[in-house]
């Protein structure tokens, strides 16, 4: 156990009674509404995110570019305002995709189309790591919802929305990016392909954990840090398994080039 944890475990904690299970009850729903209020205060702030990029807010104010706007304004690095980005265009993505899968008037009184319309429970490492395939995500929600509201089987209530669009972004985000359509013709090229396919899906799998270790708000440079032992530990070199970090968060293979591809 590192010295910190140490100091930590030596700080006298304050006496206190022991909780009934009412008080339990009572402090865990406010957890729980302070971090239902944090998604919502995501969803508004990408809104706002995609709204201020589309109207190129940062030319009325001199700024030669939106990150340098973000940089100005807010002291925030070129990366966190293209996540900023991300996030945003993923959730307009899904809300979309909402919109045109359900009735809104049966998901309670609020309009999917709007920032914040519907809590769907989603981090930002989710909204970032399936941002560069929203159209797989929209497609794969609306396909679901219509099929529940034809089949007259369940309701469209939020909780049933809600369930639909976080399952649907956890299937598109574990599978890496489907291979080309059409196999070539050329059995040693064919063989090939599968190899970098199995590549790529191995990657994936390594990428996906190097983002338990470092999540995807950790630039580059914080996550290399982080990840230097881990990657020494598995055998991995550190720039494959940023790579693979990388392609794990973008859906996009050419994050591999130079490491495994």
């Amino acid at each position: 156990m590192g010295e910190h944890d140490q100091d930590q475990d030596d700080v006298a904690e304050p006496a206190r009674p022991p909780l009934s299970a009412g008080q339990a009850r009572e402090m865990t729903a406010g957890l729980r509404e302070a971090m239902d209020d944090v998604r919502r205060s995501v969803a508004v702030l990408a809104a706002r995110v995609l709204d201020a990029h589309a109207a190129r807010v940062w030319e009325p104010l001199g700024r030669p570019s939106w990150e340098a706007y973000c940089d100005a304004e807010f002291g925030i690095s070129r990366a966190q305002a293209y996540r900023l980005l991300d996030v945003a265009r993923a959730l307009a993505a899904i809300h979309g995709a909402v919109a045109a899968g359900t009735e809104t008037s049966r998901t309670r009184d609020t309009d999917p189309a709007t920032a914040a319309a519907l809590d769907y429970g989603l981090s930002q490492r989710a909204l970032i790591a399936v941002s560069g395939r929203t159209d797989d995500v929209a497609q794969l929600i609306t396909r679901r919802l219509v099929t529940l509201a034809h089949s007259g089987l369940q309701a469209l209530d939020e909780p049933t929305v809600r369930a639909v669009v976080r399952q649907a972004v956890r299937d598109i985000r574990t599978a890496p990016p489907p291979p080309p359509a059409d196999p070539p013709a050329d059995p040693a090229i064919a063989a090939a392909r599968r190899l970098v396919d199995d590549l790529a899906a191995n990657s994936h799998a390594i990428g996906e954990l190097m983002l338990e270790v470092a999540p995807a708000y950790l630039s580059d440079t914080d996550a290399a840090d982080v990840l230097a032992l881990l990657c020494e530990q598995i055998g991995e070199p550190l720039e494959h398994g940023l790579a693979a970090r990388r392609y794990a968060l973008s859906g996009d293979r050419r994050a591999l080039h130079g490491t495994v591809l």
